[in-house]
């Protein structure tokens, strides 16, 4: 086992990573930005190493300062967290060049799964579900449209090397196609200096569905079952649950076998997201995998009552999975909200300051992730987030009771938060029947 770590990130999950290492023996180094050097968190690491300026690129997305700082702290390994250089390479190459662990998946395992056309190929292989679409990268329009006539409009247009919505453009006809692809592949070469793209047949009606998976380095895999993903605003996630109430056990089994049959298809270990869209009739096809912890993993660990960030380091480390399939048992319900420093009633505009007000919900069942106080400012150079609130409840009834409870304890002031639209989605008929997909914020809110 490890004896110190160094946590390359910031935030709720810097400090998330502190507390799992602290529970386990392990010392921990945080790196952080001059615009984060009063982070209460940093008091709990037993180093604290500043990287740079305020900007990402300036600090968090230096790896060459993050390998430095890990060297200077004689550390075994790097905690990549999620977002900045989690999902790189690159990076991974260079902490393992440097004889530094890297806890995650090989830099192959990244730049397979991290390719989307080439993750949807991979998928055919291990006979998971895909999206009716192209073979691959799309190469010249014509090709596009000839693709686009055979599935049949809309369609979705894809950057292969996207994420959050960027390179996502759909067409209704032929005159939408030529526009929309051109629109696609300048997005995604200016967001991810790659404009290859791909096409698939538009779902309607959507649900997100994702799989958590763990697999370590001897070729164990394990599910832990789903989580929905589904109330979004511009492909950015809003609130996380599980169990979904988009699919019943039957394609529940299916949809989690697929996973571990692609991620084992991938040599993958470590924790890992294996995406799926559900349309309205049940049938799941496959979207991406997310080849690091996902934000709303506590969602996960709530109803198995399983550690995610100790297992990653437990298999980055070289252990065996312990845990048998048949042995995780998903109890109860829990759902996931995202409180950020956002004015829901102004486009979701920033709403960074000081927090003079801060007052977290507590009580049974109740969870908050956040490394946020009284006193701390929210920055302009980062997300937003301010914490996430979790509530575990013994079905969906009683964890949609639960939520509403917690947010109307919840104060933070005066900056403006999402706390109102998440009141907002609770009380709404349609999310607690379990009626509603990817535009449901549009059409109850009108926020697009």
């Amino acid at each position: 086992m490890f004896s110190r770590i160094l946590i390359a990130n910031r935030g709720e999950i810097a400090l998330r990573i502190i507390r799992a290492c602290r529970e386990m023996g392990i010392e921990t180094v945080a790196v952080y930005s001059k615009a984060d050097r009063e982070a209460p968190y940093l008091k709990l690491a037993n180093k604290a190493i500043c990287i740079g300026d305020a900007a990402p690129r300036d600090s968090y997305l230096r790896a060459d300062r993050i390998i430095a700082a890990a060297e200077v702290a004689d550390v075994d390994a790097i905690h990549p967290g999620y977002g900045f250089l989690s999902e790189n390479a690159d990076f991974t190459e260079q902490c393992r060049d440097s004889k530094i662990e890297f806890i995650g998946p090989s830099a192959e395992s990244i730049r397979l799964l991290g390719d989307k056309a080439a993750a949807k190929a991979l998928a055919k292989k291990a006979k998971v579900s895909v999206v009716p679409g192209s073979d691959g990268i799309v190469e010249d329009d014509e090709e596009a449209l000839q693709i686009a006539g055979e599935i049949g409009y809309p369609v979705l247009i894809k950057a292969s090397a996207g994420g959050g919505g960027k390179g996502m453009r759909i067409a209704h006809n032929e005159a939408s196609m030529r526009t929309q692809i051109r629109n696609a592949r300048t997005e995604a070469l200016n967001a991810f200096k790659d404009d290859r793209v791909y096409i698939e047949k538009l779902i309607e009606e959507p649900r997100h569905v994702e799989v958590q998976i763990l697999a370590d380095q001897h070729g164990n895999c394990i599910h832990l079952f789903e989580r929905d993903c589904t109330v979004q605003r511009r492909h950015q996630k809003l609130v996380e649950e599980s169990p979904s109430t988009a699919i019943n056990d039957k394609v529940r089994e299916a949809m989690c076998k697929a996973s571990v049959r692609l991620v084992q298809a991938a040599d993958y270990f470590s924790a890992g997201t294996v995406e799926y869209v559900v349309d309205k009739h049940g049938n799941y096809y496959f979207l991406e995998v997310n080849t690091r912890i996902q934000v709303e993993h506590p969602v996960t660990e709530l109803v198995t009552g399983i550690d995610l960030i100790k297992w990653m380091i437990r298999i980055a480390a070289g252990e065996k999975l312990t845990l048998r399939q048949k042995d995780i048992k998903p109890r109860g319900a829990a759902i996931e909200v995202r409180i950020n420093a956002e004015d829901p009633e102004h486009d979701f505009r920033p709403s960074p300051g000081r927090i003079d007000t801060f007052r977290a919900p507590g009580g049974y069942g109740v969870r908050f992730d956040s490394h946020c106080s009284s006193n701390y400012s929210i920055v302009p150079y980062y997300d937003s987030m301010i914490g996430k609130l979790l509530v575990y409840g013994a079905d969906r009834d009683e964890a949609i009771r639960r939520m509403r409870r917690a947010l109307a304890e919840f104060e933070v002031g005066p900056i403006k938060t999402t706390i109102p639209i998440h009141q907002k989605i609770m009380d709404h008929t349609d999310f607690v029947s379990g009626n509603f997909d990817t535009g449901f914020i549009e059409r109850a809110f009108g926020k697009k």
